[in-house]
């Protein structure tokens, strides 16, 4: 009950300091969730390794045992743009000011909290908490002609989850998430003749939104040598950013996108685990991310306002669906050890096309290289990870200048650390 107590503080701490921007790895979603599975390069949905497992695979609870993780991450993410080429200066043309610029928010610390209960003979109950985000720019120039832009996208998630074990070596799991996220944009204010309501298109105070959705997993371990698990999460369904009903589509509406994975896990010995994932992300869930911009701007030019901003065929960021293949090991060895590497690979979600607009938003990594390791200490134990985002570049013209034939490019990298203190281990 103490520990509980403990967990209960840490949990409430965390949602008071921690919905920080986080993780622009695999668009805005983490490359994984939780020391281990970031370890791992977020392979593991068919593996029980912590209580952040309900973020991949919820039914993995049926199978960790009482267990708390607490754990703090600094994500380092370095996001730049380059614009090549003079202004045409042509009337109805809007040129960006060549040069390049690098965002000044690169630094941001991440808490995460979970723990799990068990619930009878063949029952879990988990919670727990963890983030998307990194939608975050902070650009030292007028990009836009508006001020310095910029964006502020956090996200954060609780998830209560019931897992059941079947016949020993079969577990279900459902989570219940609720979520809450919160946005600012500045800079973007010379749009507005092209927003449907320009009072709620750029530098207003923070929007916040609510909602919730629902995750399902099985985990089958069919022998001592291989496991399988898959899981799907629903859209969450989020209220509007009022405060950004003329930028986003559908008049601020801004759910968060369904996303399945299924994996395997191959265990050649006791010891040793060989996990391969393959995850999607459906960001053409939602139009404020997925719908593209010119197309929908020509409408509005054309004086058709249901392709203006913050109409429900508005412009949006243009993003792709993204599947990722995420391969990781974990090799146990004596004296309480535990190592662990991994490598995922995603094809980013922004075309070439989309550039413009995504300079607030350059989410474009596609490899990431992780490594990591625990050490157990009697019922408790440290682990920490590390990721690597490889440094990636995407070119493309600037659609509201052809005249000029701006070239863009959009370019990031980034680097985070975990550590995370887990106790209560063992069944």
């Amino acid at each position: 009950m103490r520990r509980f107590t403990i967990a209960a503080g840490a949990l409430v701490l965390a949602l008071a300091v921690g919905a920080a921007p986080a993780h622009a790895t695999n668009g805005y979603f983490a490359h994984g969730y939780g020391t281990h599975y970031k370890s791992m390069a977020g392979a593991g949905a068919a593996l029980s390794l912590n209580t952040m497992a309900p973020a991949t695979n919820p039914a993995a609870l049926a199978f960790l045992g009482k267990r708390i993780d607490l754990g703090v991450a600094l994500f380092n993410p370095n996001r730049s743009y380059t614009v090549t080429g003079n202004p045409s200066g042509f009337p109805g043309t809007f040129g960006l000011t060549p040069g390049t610029s690098e965002s000044g928010s690169t630094t941001f610390f991440i808490p995460s909290i979970g723990a799990n209960f068990e619930v009878g003979e063949n029952g879990a109950f988990g919670i727990a908490l963890y983030g998307n985000g990194g939608m975050n720019t902070d650009w030292p120039n007028e990009v836009f002609y508006a001020g310095n832009a910029g964006v502020d996208l956090s996200q954060m998630f609780v998830a209560p989850t019931y897992a059941l074990r079947l016949a020993d070596n079969h577990g279900l799991g459902v989570t219940a998430i609720g979520a809450i996220q919160w946005f600012k944009a500045t800079g973007v204010g010379s749009f507005a003749p092209f927003s449907l309501d320009p009072a709620n298109l750029s530098d207003n105070d923070k929007s916040y939104s609510y909602g919730g959705g629902f995750r399902f997993g099985y985990l089958g371990n069919f022998s001592p040598y291989f496991s399988v698990g898959a899981s799907y999460q629903t859209k969450i369904w989020m209220s509007e950013f009022d405060e950004y009903a003329g930028l986003f589509a559908e008049q601020g509406d801004f759910d968060i996108p369904s996303n399945w994975v299924i994996g395997i896990a191959i265990k050649p010995t006791e010891s040793f685990d060989i996990a391969l994932d393959v995850q999607q992300i459906l960001y053409s869930d939602v139009a404020a991310v997925s719908s593209p911009m010119m197309p929908a701007l020509r409408m509005c030019m054309m004086q058709d306002p249901a392709g203006c901003m913050g109409a429900d065929m508005g412009p949006g960021f243009g993003w792709e669906d993204m599947t990722v293949i995420k391969g990781g090991v974990q090799f146990r060895t004596e004296g309480g050890w535990a190592w662990r590497a991994g490598y995922s690979y995603g094809e980013q979600p922004i075309p070439e096309s989309e550039v413009l607009f995504n300079i607030l938003a350059p989410g474009v990594i596609e490899q990431h290289l992780t490594a990591g390791f625990s050490k157990a200490f009697g019922t408790q134990e440290i682990s920490f990870a590390v990721m690597r985002g490889f440094d990636k570049k995407i070119s493309g013209s600037n659609p509201l200048d052809p005249p000029a034939g701006q070239l863009i490019d959009l370019q990031m990298d980034q680097w985070e650390f975990e550590v995370s203190w887990a106790f209560g281990i063992g069944r």
